[in-house]
């Protein structure tokens, strides 16, 4: 691009909009600089499964709708990379799967119709780990049959994260400034953390879940990633709305707004260390790089809780996949109910088009699969009964009994985002830098639509740390 900005991917969607407003950039000449940066440096890393045919016509539209005074929202004419597990019209859901080729949606999923409505450009779809990682034990994360394996901008060789990899990658690649992942347990957290950006993993109930290959109705949620917190509340505040075709929509407060805070302090902030099981796991290099970040939060003027331990902290680790192994079969079954005729309709007709192809659909068996096709499919063992009532129990039941306590619990890494799964709960995560040759990051966890809180108390980390690095690709 002559005579073009060649560094637009270092800039955040907010200072993006600020050219726009300035007159200074168009969303055409944006999109056009994430599509030409994703045609050179995606077929290494395999982040983008596809292109949006019409990105370009949709970035005309919103030039002519600014000029005219139409601006939709604070997000208007910037591109979004959406994961491949949710639907987008005209675009076929594989859910990284060769199995689901050509399963294109007769509608929108109710967040991309948000976004449509908010004036973002649609821009591709993402790479994931195969079904959001539900189809065994021992598949590497971000490998999908459909469109291989997710390299992590930071290095080669490096965990990429599982399973929203290509969203990750995607925004550390500088492929477009903002990407929707999906998170049943970890699947946000886990790779913000491991290519070094922010994450937001809401609470279950903030995002509509109509339109996206399920894994739990108990856990799954769809969430924003992108290089700062801003980006990401602001995302999220996109994201958000009471969708009458989810139900657990209806508990979303009337006023929920993520945006965060502008100020830097932390004063009359608790934060609560949980030790016990978590920073109690590092190697002394790994936890004096974290004590490090606990002298930032009380620099900042936070009172830290510590330690602040789980009454039970060896039950955590007794939490497993009961529970989506028994939700899983009939809540797929239901999501293709309504599928194209060649697209199979059942749990067994995927197992066996998996066993039919073992070159390529197959490398790593389908254990997790084949455990949710022996189930019933309808909820009602008691196998299942147990294992949800254990799951709030131990998992929501502790939480909230830390968070009686303070304001928030910070984690280091990604660990304690099965706990905050289960429960349903919010985390956020920010990036804390390289150490032992691979990204970093810290994460704050809090109560039900605490999001606005969470999104404050990063905003402020992030501002006083200021550890996102990008990747060099020219190497």
């Amino acid at each position: 691009m002559k005579d073009f900005p060649t560094d637009l991917h270092l800039l955040s969607a907010v200072q993006l909009v600020q050219h726009l407003e300035r007159k200074t950039l168009t969303s055409v000449q944006i999109t056009q600089y994430f599509l030409e940066r994703i045609a050179r440096y995606n077929p290494t890393l395999k982040a983008v499964l596809a292109l949006v045919p019409d990105a370009l016509e949709q970035a005309k539209r919103c030039d002519l709708e600014r000029v005219a005074g139409q601006v939709r929202s604070a997000l208007h004419g910037i591109p979004v990379l959406i994961k491949d597990n949710i639907d987008l019209l005209g675009m076929p859901t594989t859910a990284g799967s060769r199995v689901l080729e050509g399963n294109f949606p007769a509608r929108d999923a109710f967040l991309i119709e948000r976004l449509r409505e908010a004036g973002l450009i649609l821009l591709g779809k993402t790479n994931l780990t195969e079904f959001a990682n539900f189809v065994t034990l021992e598949m590497p994360n971000g490998y999908s049959s459909q469109g291989g394996q997710v390299q992590n901008p930071h290095g080669k060789g490096l965990d990429v994260g599982g399973s929203s990899s290509g969203s990750a990658a995607a925004i550390a690649a500088g492929f477009a400034p903002l990407a929707v992942g999906t998170e049943t347990s970890g699947s946000i957290l886990h790779p913000a953390n491991q290519n070094g950006i922010v994450g937001i993993k809401p609470t279950v109930g903030a995002v509509s879940r109509r339109g996206i290959v399920p894994i739990s109705g108990s856990q799954d949620t769809a969430g924003p990633l992108a290089s700062t917190v801003q980006d990401c509340a602001l995302l999220l505040e996109v994201l958000s709305a009471s969708d009458p075709e989810d139900a657990s929509t209806s508990s979303l407060p009337p006023l929920f707004k993520p945006t965060p805070q502008t100020h830097t302090t932390l004063e009359g902030i608790r934060l609560g260390v949980p030790r016990a099981g978590f920073w109690d796991t590092f190697n002394p290099v790994q936890l004096e790089h974290f004590e490090t970040q606990l002298e930032n939060l009380k620099t900042l003027g936070a009172t830290l809780q510590d330690p602040l331990d789980f009454p039970d902290a060896p039950a955590l680790e007794r939490l497993g996949f009961d529970v989506l192994i028994y939700e899983f079969k009939p809540a797929l079954e239901q999501y293709l109910a309504n599928s194209l005729p060649e697209i199979p309709k059942t749990l067994q007709a995927i197992l066996e088009r998996y066993q039919n192809d073992l070159e390529l659909c197959y490398p790593y068996g389908t254990v997790l699969l084949q455990a949710s096709q022996a189930t019933k499919g309808d909820l009602s063992e008691k196998a299942y009964l147990h294992a949800r009532s254990m799951d709030l129990k131990v998992a929501q039941g502790g939480l909230e009994g830390l968070l009686e306590r303070c304001d928030a619990l910070i984690f280091p890494s990604f660990l304690g985002y099965g706990v905050a799964a289960k429960a349903g709960f919010p985390s956020v995560t920010v990036p804390t830098g390289k150490l032992e040759g691979k990204m970093e990051g810290i994460m704050f966890t809090g109560l039900a639509f605490s999001e606005a809180l969470l999104v404050g108390i990063a905003h402020a980390f992030e501002q006083k740390t200021q550890s996102l690095e990008r990747p060099d690709l020219t190497i």
